[in-house]
């Protein structure tokens, strides 16, 4: 029988590190996703991104205005920009290289994930990682609602779905321009509902859409206004959301609290968010006694996401469902560098020109590039996703080039089997590891096998 540090650190983690030691039973494994709940140097937040924002916007008007010495000071800005988004995706490697359990870090993924945001440009792209720093870590161990809250009014997600162009039609701003009184836009709304609550088959209608888009006016993102509610432009009077009413004469951001304190606790909502979760860690097409039994968790704590961390740590279906589900792009490149014995310094030190090729370009080509989901509803789960000819082919060239690129000498390969695998290589890799023809060529063969390649 497979151990349970090694079941876990394969199932919930990012595979095992010659350097690490994963944690040995259910609670610590659930207790390790604390370390992920804090920010750590690198990490963008909405508040410095704000102050990056007003910059640009200064330089830019500088540029429009033909200043001296404007171009090179806006050129600057935009480079200035890119190297820190850059040194955020090397910082999410370094810290899922980094974690014991690699728990915490694959729920940070999946939470990202789950409230999807993409980025357009350097801010945006920047806006993706401060997401995660503003709303995702903290609430990783806390209530579903808080995170939901969280998220739902981060300026990246206002960005992404457009919300910031929603106003009210009876709103202050609509009735003092109404040549310019703009409109309702549905985005945020249809997908508080359809993507991150409830779930797309759930009891709700067009009207509840509507409502609820009418209650979230007022949400908008400029950085040079505090907040993120602006009372101007939300339309007066209550609204009713299925079959409540919320709101009032004045909208605030109370009310807003109040729906998505509703929506997080919704049976659908345990039922939508467990199944997503037995799909992401478990299986594609998962055993439903499992998402029964997290849904069951999730409603009887009231969307407790550390007791649904632990009730997913003591799963029997982790082990009984081993290797059903194939690593996405991010987590083959993590769970490689790891198996190398790479830690997270090494990775913070790796040349620019290092990590475009072998981190950021191999994920883009293998099928996920960073920051760049094909819509709402993120990532697709589903294996036959992620094993296209092309996506296989690069991981292949990875595993032939990149480990010797990224640690210089490599491993032996039969001791690296092991290290890597533990007791799962199957019978085939095993007996083919010995007899390839370079450490190299064995290294390859391992990082490249259907062994490593699912968990």
């Amino acid at each position: 029988m497979l151990p349970y540090d090694h079941l876990a650190a394969f199932r919930l983690g990012y595979g095992l590190s010659p350097h690490l030691t994963p944690p040995a039973d259910p609670q610590a494994v659930a207790a390790s996703v604390q370390a992920s709940t804090s920010l750590a140097p690198g990490d963008v937040t909405q508040d410095q991104l704000r102050d990056w924002q007003i910059e640009g916007q200064e330089l830019g008007r500088n540029r429009r205005e033909e200043m001296p010495g404007a171009d090179e000071a806006f050129r600057a800005h935009r480079q200035q920009m890119n190297g820190i988004f850059r040194g955020a995706i090397v910082q999410r490697f370094a810290r899922a290289v980094d974690d014991p359990s690699g728990f915490g870090e694959r729920l940070v993924w999946f939470w990202a994930d789950h409230f999807t945001v993409a980025g357009r440009n350097h801010y945006t792209n920047l806006m993706t990682e401060a997401l995660i720093s503003d709303a995702i870590r903290p609430h990783l161990t806390g209530r579903f609602a808080q995170m939901m809250f969280a998220a739902e009014t981060h300026p990246a997600m206002l960005t992404y779905l457009d919300q910031s162009r929603s106003i009210g039609p009876n709103s202050i701003q609509a009735r003092r321009n109404p040549d310019k009184a703009g409109g309702l836009n549905e985005n945020l709304a249809r997908e508080m509902i359809e993507l991150h609550s409830l779930g797309a088959g759930a009891d709700y209608d067009q009207q509840d859409i509507e409502q609820l888009a009418e209650l979230l006016t007022g949400l908008a993102y400029y950085p040079r206004q505090p907040g993120v509610f602006q009372r101007r432009r939300a339309e007066p009077g209550a609204e009713t959301v299925l079959g409540t009413s919320y709101g009032g004469r004045k909208g605030s951001l109370d009310d807003i609290r109040a729906v998505i304190d509703d929506l997080a606790v919704h049976p659908a909502t345990a039922a939508h968010l467990a199944r997503k979760m037995a799909v992401h860690f478990v299986a594609d097409d998962p055993p439903q006694a499992l998402v029964d039994r997290l849904a069951g968790v999730f409603s009887e704590t009231g969307g407790d996401l550390g007791a649904m961390n632990l009730a997913l740590a003591e799963a029997p279906e982790l082990a009984t469902h081993f290797r059903v589900k194939m690593r996405q792009p991010f987590e083959f490149l993590v769970a490689g560098m790891r198996s190398l014995g790479m830690d997270g310094a090494q990775i913070r030190d790796l040349p620019p020109r290092k990590v475009g090729l072998h981190l950021i370009q191999s994920m883009a080509i293998m099928g996920q590039p960073w920051a760049s989901p094909p819509g709402p509803d993120g990532w697709p789960e589903a294996a036959e996703s992620w094993a296209s000819p092309q996506g296989l082919a690069m991981r292949i060239n990875w595993a032939l080039a990149a480990p010797a690129a990224l640690v210089g000498r490599l491993p032996d390969a039969r001791r690296f089997l092991h290290s890597c695998l533990g007791d799962t290589a199957s019978e085939t890799l095993a007996w083919a590891v010995p007899r390839a023809e370079s450490q190299a060529d064995g290294v390859a063969l391992i990082l490249a096998s259907a062994d490593f390649n699912r968990r």
